[in-house]
């Protein structure tokens, strides 16, 4: 056994984890006390890496039309191919559409690929998702996609706003190193601006529920309020920046009485201004913001409304000062660093910077080959598979992502894939939404397999390291498309043998005609302030010893650099930064009275993404099993849904079904439903099938934080919970009978829950479902037809194969108990007595759980505080809950609030009686 350096593969946060190998399995992994990203803490998506790896469920081997080859045939049908379509439509009518899930050295190479050699300009990421308009927006005020802060700036801060962020949940590990700084400072203020009460207000002073879309309006309104009070910093302005003008004179453009900008924003006046004084009277200030602010069809403007206020208050380049967007993916900076999105080149080169396309074709020219870079950018993910739709695009390689889910009007990217004549994926998992559409398939290495860099959110380049072979023939992203290169003519460009070769090409090439000092006098007409030469030449000993590092990295900062802009300059033309107007605009797409309710979209805490990953770990499957709906009390009478109840999403172009959750946390007349559930999990809950196309138009994000959709009750006759072994095939018969089903993986088994039938009738015969879907009949079973309830179970040579309850899920036993009989070879007899109650005491479920690391349930909690546990610290020297990650604690905070509302609603009853 041995101990290894890596990354967390997850969110942007970029921790550090010590991985435990023996052999060629991965045992444990724990946070890397060393990693100044974390510092030791991971989450529990974190903590539970090693339990998402394996071969089962893994590509294996290339297929070309259906058929599985060998992979000098896919290479050959690759390179054939795309050569095919260049020929017959042209360098533009060949794309691709890459991930966040790549290692900077897998992006480098596919962006000099297919920019450089194949000339086509189409080069997209899924980041385009979630960062696009945080990038825009750094460009226009700072020009440059430079992100100015440290994690550090967390612990130096006086004040710190979170907005569009619920980051107890979204960056968990970021969230517990802000919770414990503000534990060790308490003049430290956080206030929390969100539409919906989330995690991050366990550790707020002050939260400002805003209307959705409203941002804009209210940091506009922070701008003029500093302008009126006398807080602006002249000096700093009149050094440092241009455009204050302009950016008040938008601003004013508004009513900015704060009682207007409070109804505006939808939120008490005293508590708007409580923030503007906050804001304007502290220098120390961080801004943190994410999906909530990017994902808008003005999220550029919204970002620069805050950085405007920085700029305004000088509260920029300091310890603890800076406006902060935190990065979803865990490279989806190392992919904007090398040219991953469309309107790029590589290095921090746009086609736009002067001499940049000469300058990349000079750099990549070896002695037999020039480059065709294109002239201009290409389409943005959006753009691109509608250019897939209308043909003009005919050939797309996808790796790492999934299309199908993710985008917006995700039945119409469906439908475009279908049509293109021919799809390359590179994937890692067997079974993907995506692969149906593929014409050759690519088994692709995943992480723990993968080796090369990420660069965090705040700049910071970390190794992620490789420490198991890949199984069966799948192979590195940067070693397959290197391959088609060569087959395709360009080998002599693409001779690289291990990812220390590229890396040490992209970093000579950000030093490339680059200006070493940024400072004015010395600024050369190349200058980029991404700047990683000074990593250039190291060899593969070096390269496997790096140790995280924060660019700039040059001869001057060997060391790298913490935050940027401490000197005042700027990567603009004249050195100054650029206050933008910004003009506030309402969601693109209105409520009607058709479509009444707002439609909110984001992540949960113990998933990601697709579920790819995260759906191979029963244990993180617990704290939120299904889809759900997430709706305001007042609103569920209103359309008339309860609590649990399953219902329905509609929007123009599709449905989502999911269970009501009520939540007096999300603000009446709005939803908020989550990303993560496909089709591989459940029946009709893709965000992406209800959200319309509407894109910013500097950044060409898409607007995913404000639909319109109706909520009616789904009509249902009942409702059953399936229990099949894990190796009995997962037939489709009961997905397409039902009305509702999703798969909730555990531990020795398959849990389905489904609801179908008409309100009102009872005929169906459970008995002879079973037997028509199931290959082993029912041995055991117990039927109620007055209430239409039943418990079966299905036994061959002793082993426990199916169990099945028809009933609402709240009648269901714990299900960690059947679970387990599936593992045993042979049931007892005593066991099969107790299988249809499904547990050994007869209690009920225990509920969802709570703390994912130590498998604590909400049932457990509630009795302990019952008990007499009345603090977290008590709650964990029980339980152990909130002591690995820390995750769970605004939820066990939370628990502990209600249960002591409860109990002195109790007592003062007990008193009015007596």
């Amino acid at each position: 056994m041995h101990q290894a350096r890596t990354t967390c593969p997850y969110c942007g946060v970029g921790c550090g984890v010590m991985a435990s190998v023996e052999g060629d399995t991965l045992t444990a992994v724990a946070g890397d006390s060393d990693h100044p990203a974390n510092y030791g803490r991971l989450c529990v998506k974190g903590s539970a890496l090693h339990e998402t790896l394996g071969r089962q469920g893994r590509l294996t081997r290339p297929r070309v039309d259906g058929v599985e080859v060998d992979w000098d045939t896919a290479l050959d049908a690759v390179a054939t191919r795309l050569a095919r379509t260049r020929q017959a439509h042209g360098d533009a009518s060949v794309a691709a559409y890459l991930s966040g899930q790549l290692l900077t050295e897998d992006y480098y190479v596919a962006n000099k690929l297919f920019k450089g050699f194949l000339g086509t300009p189409h080069l997209d990421t899924n980041s385009r998702l979630c960062m696009a308009s945080a990038v825009a927006a750094y460009k226009r005020s700072f020009g440059a996609d430079a992100v100015p802060c440290s994690y550090e700036d967390l612990e130096e801060a006086e004040l710190v706003v979170l907005v569009g962020s619920n980051l107890a949940w979204n960056h968990p590990v970021l969230y517990q190193r802000l919770r414990t700084a503000k534990q060790r400072n308490p003049l430290m203020r956080v206030v929390v601006i969100d539409p919906r009460v989330t995690d991050s207000c366990e550790i707020a002073d002050l939260y400002l529920g805003v209307r959705p879309g409203s941002d804009a309006r209210l940091f506009n309104g922070l701008l003029a309020w500093m302008a009126a009070k006398g807080r602006l910093d002249r000096v700093y302005l009149d050094g440092h920046t241009q455009g204050l003008d302009e950016a008040l004179a938008a601003a004013r453009e508004d009513d900015t009485h704060i009682e207007a900008i409070a109804a505006a924003c939808d939120v008490d006046p005293e508590r708007l201004e409580t923030f503007y004084y906050w804001f304007a009277s502290q220098l120390h200030v961080v801004t943190l913001y994410s999906q909530g602010i990017n994902q808008s069809s003005s999220g550029t403007d919204k970002c620069n409304a805050i950085i405007n206020c920085h700029l305004a208050g000088g509260k920029i380049g300091l310890p603890g000062a800076g406006p902060f967007s935190i990065t979803g993916q865990p490279n989806a900076m190392g992919g904007r660093e090398v040219g991953g999105l469309a309107n790029q080149l590589a290095a921090h080169m746009d086609y736009h910077t002067p001499g940049a396309i000469d300058r990349m074709t000079r750099f990549w020219t070896t002695d037999s080959l020039t480059p065709r870079l294109p002239p201009g950018p290409g389409h943005t993910a959006v753009d691109l598979f509608e250019a897939i739709e209308r043909g003009e695009v005919r050939a797309l390689w996808v790796m790492a992502t999934n299309p199908a889910v993710s985008l917006p009007d995700a039945n119409r990217v469906r439908a475009a894939l279908a049509k293109c004549p021919l799809v390359i994926v590179s994937e890692c998992v067997a079974d993907t939404d995506l692969l149906p559409y593929a014409d050759i398939v690519l088994p692709a290495s995943s992480w723990s397999e993968k080796d090369g860099t990420v660069t965090n959110s705040e700049r910071r380049i970390s190794r992620q390291r490789g420490l198991l072979p890949p199984p069966g023939e799948a192979r590195h992203d940067w070693w397959i498309m290197t391959q088609v290169a060569r087959r395709l003519g360009y080998g002599e460009a693409f001779e690289y043998a291990e990812p220390c070769e590229i890396f040490d090409e992209h970093a000579r090439l950000s030093g490339f005609e680059n200006s070493l000092d940024p400072s004015l006098d010395n600024r050369g007409e190349g200058f980029r302030l991404f700047n990683i030469a000074g990593l250039a030449g190291l060899d593969r000993t070096a390269y496997d010893a790096l140790t995280p590092i924060q660019w700039p990295v040059t001869a001057q900062t060997p060391g790298g650099t913490a935050r940027l802009f401490g000197d005042g300059h700027f990567a603009t033309a004249d050195g100054r930064a650029r206050l933008v107007a910004v003009r506030p605009q309402e969601p693109a797409q209105a409520l009607s009275e058709a479509r009444p309710l707002r439609l909110n979209t984001g992540r949960v805490r113990d998933q990601w993404h697709t579920m790819t990953r995260t759906g191979r770990a029963p244990r993180l499957m617990n704290h939120r099993a299904e889809p759900f709906i997430e709706v305001h009390p007042d609103d569920a009478v209103a359309f008339n849904v309860g609590d649990q109840q399953l219902a329905r999403l509609t929007s123009p172009n599709g449905e989502y079904r999911a269970r009501v959750r009520l939540s007096t946390g999300q603000r009446r007349g709005e939803v908020f439903v989550p990303m993560h559930w496909t089709d591989r999990f459940s029946g009709q809950a893709r965000m992406g099938s209800l959200l319309e196309v509407h894109l910013d138009p500097l950044s060409g994000q898409p607007e995913s934080k404000h639909g319109a959709v109706s909520l009616a009750a789904l009509d249902i006759g009942w409702e059953a919970t399936l229990l099949v072994a894990a190796d009995l095939p997962s037939d489709r018969g009961w997905r397409e009978e039902a009305e509702y089903w999703t798969r909730i993986p555990l531990a020795n088994c398959q849990r389905w829950q489904l609801g179908g039938g008409q309100p009102g009738d009872d005929s169906h015969d459970w008995l002879a479902w079973v037997q028509q879907w199931l290959p082993v009949a029912p041995t055991l079973w117990c039927d109620d037809p007055a209430s239409g309830r039943l418990r079966a179970a299905g036994i061959e040579n002793g082993r426990l194969r199916w169990w099945l309850m028809v009933a609402p899920p709240a009648e269901l036993p714990g299900l960690a108990w059947l679970d387990e009989r599936f593992a045993e070879a042979s049931l007892g007899n005593g066991i099969r007595r107790r299988l249809l109650a499904g547990c050994d005491s007869g209690e009920a479920d225990s509920g969802p759980l709570v703390c994912s690391c130590h498998q604590v349930s909400e049932k457990a909690i509630v009795e302990a505080i019952r008990g007499g546990d009345t603090s977290v610290e008590a709650l964990g020297a029980r339980l152990a809950c909130g002591t690995q990650c820390g995750s769970c604690i605004p939820e066990l905070k939370s628990l502990l609030e209600e249960e002591g509302r409860h109990a002195r609603s109790d007592k003062k009853l007990e008193t009015e009686v007596a």
